[in-house]
């Protein structure tokens, strides 16, 4: 940045006007940190996860952002105009945060933060000013954790994307590999790609770098906007570079070396790499740049004057505006302290082990099958149910499948749409439909029918997320309803109920449907036991 815009600090003390002014700063602060903490917990939480590992710098970088963009601002310590626009902004997001407290979806609280911070710098210098800072702003969302559902879906997505990559470059180096699902085959081996192997852990941080990079070049704006999405493809091609070597570390070495030192010192080489991408595709812009800057000008590195800037606190003058937003915080965190318990609890229900055994023809075949560790943690159910049920008369058994949760605010059901494809089957068809009549009820009942296959075998599904007394076929509705739950009544338990059954080789898939329609009925009177309504 050229000398002749940066605006320096000024030395002038503090007269007693300013005083209260930084005095309704801190007051609104302070009310708006304690009436936000859950959100705050769940950034806590969330960083420990190594997606969200480098949350904490996000906040540092934000504010290096706004010192930045400070320097561009003249010392102005005089009356500040159209402050309003920030009040309403604040005032929504203590409404929003309200809303996930009552919900008990603390994510909902942290997202309500970032408009929170938003709103105070409107107020604290004006629209006219205030606006100038909005990429530090809108830069604090990269530290939050993404929605359960957008998570998994991007995590399989990435899975899938960064698992055929992988197998592409394998094959490129002559390594005789087999790709199901994303499951890497390796003949003596099969590969697993994990979540943690899904491009998410380099997806947010370089993100991240992708911002700063995009908010300091001082260049076109088709320059900006491929610095910032060049992240994506970045991610995910160097992540199947690091699967594609993990694979050759297996195939040569067994997969023993990818535990421990090999797999994080195996990260880090990629993670460093994208870095290093990115700073080479900012040079190459500098090529097509009209003014031919070096890349220390381009980025505008110059930390000169920035934290002084920190001192202009003190022209932050009281306002009707300023006094407002800490007074409504005040409220917002004297009725969260004054809310009585809520109920919520979830009700009484039976075990799934007391489940019956036998629906009229159809009877259990052999003992509950039970989840890999591994599988039951990432389910992460309070309890689940797996039985095969078996007909004489029919064709092929009907596989059931319970999950019940008894609080969905910290994570909750998985779709199958995510977990059976990570198992190596395709979703062939998927539609949504209403089976209402079909069971003779006067509520309604929605539900998932889809194909599945997984080479020549294939497999007809139904299923559907139970909220209260609401069968739910789509997964976002379902979280929907799990909010209105939680504000309305305080409760968050949930279930999944899935049931398969095999298409046999010159068997209609209206044949095949029928065994799950026959099921569905039979056992759709024993559930109000184990997946209470309201």
């Amino acid at each position: 940045m050229a000398s002749d815009s940066v605006f320096p600090t000024a030395t002038r003390p503090l007269g007693a006007l300013n005083t209260w002014g930084f005095f309704w700063l801190l007051v609104a602060t302070i009310a708006a940190a304690f009436y936000f903490s859950n959100g705050l917990n769940a950034l806590l939480v969330a960083w420990q996860l190594p997606e969200y590992s480098h949350g904490p710098l996000i906040p540092v970088l934000s504010a290096l952002l706004f010192l930045r963009h400070m320097k561009t601002v003249p010392i102005d310590p005089g009356p500040k105009r159209n402050r309003w626009p920030g009040l309403v902004l604040v005032v929504f997001s203590l409404a929003f945060g309200g809303l996930g407290i009552l919900a008990g979806i603390d994510d909902i609280v942290a997202y309500a933060l970032i408009l929170w911070v938003g709103g105070m710098f409107l107020i604290s210098w004006g629209w006219s000013i205030g606006w100038r800072f909005w990429p530090g702003v809108v830069h604090l969302a990269l530290m939050l954790p993404l929605p359960g559902v957008i998570y998994y879906k991007t995590t399989t997505y990435l899975q899938f994307v960064s698992s055929e990559l992988g197998v592409w470059f394998l094959k490129l180096l002559s390594v005789p590999v087999f790709l199901d699902g994303n499951i890497i085959d390796l003949g003596v081996i099969r590969l697993h790609v994990a979540e943690a192997c899904s491009g998410l852990r380099y997806m947010f941080p370089i993100l991240s770098f992708s911002y700063i990079f995009a908010a300091l070049y001082q260049g076109p704006g088709w320059h900006r906007v491929v610095l910032l999405l060049s992240a994506v493809p970045i991610a995910i091609v160097m992540n199947s570079i690091r699967i594609a070597v993990a694979g050759i570390i297996v195939q040569y070495y067994g997969d023993a070396w990818l535990d421990g030192f090999t797999h994080f010192f195996e990260g880090w080489v990629i993670f460093l790499a994208c870095i290093i991408i990115l700073f080479m595709l900012a040079w190459l812009l500098l090529f097509i740049h009209p003014k031919r800057p070096t890349l220390s000008e381009a980025l505008d590195l110059d930390t000169a004057n920035i934290m002084p800037q920190l001192a202009r606190l003190q022209y932050v003058r009281p306002s009707k505006a300023m006094i407002g937003a800490a007074a409504a915080a005040l409220i917002a965190l004297g009725g969260m302290m004054a809310m009585p318990e809520r109920g919520g609890t979830a009700p009484e229900r039976d075990q799934f082990a007391l489940f019956p055994r036998s629906f009229g023809a159809w009877q259990q075949d052999g003992p509950r099958i039970m989840l890999d560790a591994g599988v039951a943690n990432t389910l992460g159910a309070d309890d689940y149910h797996q039985v095969n049920l078996t007909n004489p008369d029919a064709a092929a058994p009907v596989g059931l499948f319970m999950a019940w949760y008894d609080d969905q605010s910290k994570g909750g059901v998985h779709s199958p749409e995510i977990c059976l494809p990570g198992g190596g089957w395709e979703i062939a068809w998927l539609e949504r439909t209403d089976v209402t009549a079909q069971m003779g009820s006067t509520t309604p009942f929605a539900l998932n029918r889809a194909i599945i296959q997984q080479g020549n075998a294939r497999m007809m599904v139904y299923y559907w997320f139970q909220q209260k007394d609401r069968r739910i076929a789509w997964d976002f509705t379902a979280k929907y309803w799990l909010m209105v739950d939680g504000i309305t009544t305080g409760r968050t338990d949930g279930a999944l109920v899935r049931l398969t059954t095999p298409i046999r080789p010159n068997e209609t898939d209206a044949a095949a449907e029928a065994r799950l329609q026959e099921v569905l009925q039979a056992v759709n009177p024993s559930l109000p036991r184990f997946i209470p309504g309201g």
